[in-house]
């Protein structure tokens, strides 16, 4: 199972950390990843990180904004957001893919959090 948190409402420009805890389980072992979505739009891809950190993926939308890391230890993976913009405004989803190295494509990830809404005023 998989926990969303850190959600909020932010002014433009500001910054929110999401946090993924994984209980019940490891994900130590796969990859993660983050989508969001808006209302009436399909759930899209933001960011992914492999098994061991070492490699990090993003959405053209959030390069150089958003940071992703991991701490296996923990069973924890983070989203920073820096610089938000009102279209980052979503519900933003963590999941487990099946493999250790996965990136966008959603159908590969198994196990889903529940989401935490962001909203960024501007």
């Amino acid at each position: 199972q998989l926990q969303a948190s850190g959600g909020g409402l932010v002014q433009a420009g500001g910054s929110l950390k999401l946090s993924c805890a994984a209980s019940g389980g490891t994900v130590g072992g796969n990859a993660m990843g983050w989508f969001r979505q808006a209302p009436g739009k399909e759930r899209q891809f933001v960011a992914s990180i492999t098994w061991n950190g070492g490699n990090r993926y993003y959405a053209d939308s959030v390069q150089g904004r958003f940071t992703t890391s991991r701490d296996n230890a923990k069973n924890t993976v983070y989203l920073q957001m820096n610089s938000l913009k009102p279209e980052d405004t979503a519900v933003y989803y963590c999941a487990r893919h099946r493999t250790r190295w996965g990136t966008y494509d959603r159908r590969q990830y198994d196990v889903w959090g529940q989401g935490t809404g962001v909203t960024v005023s501007s």
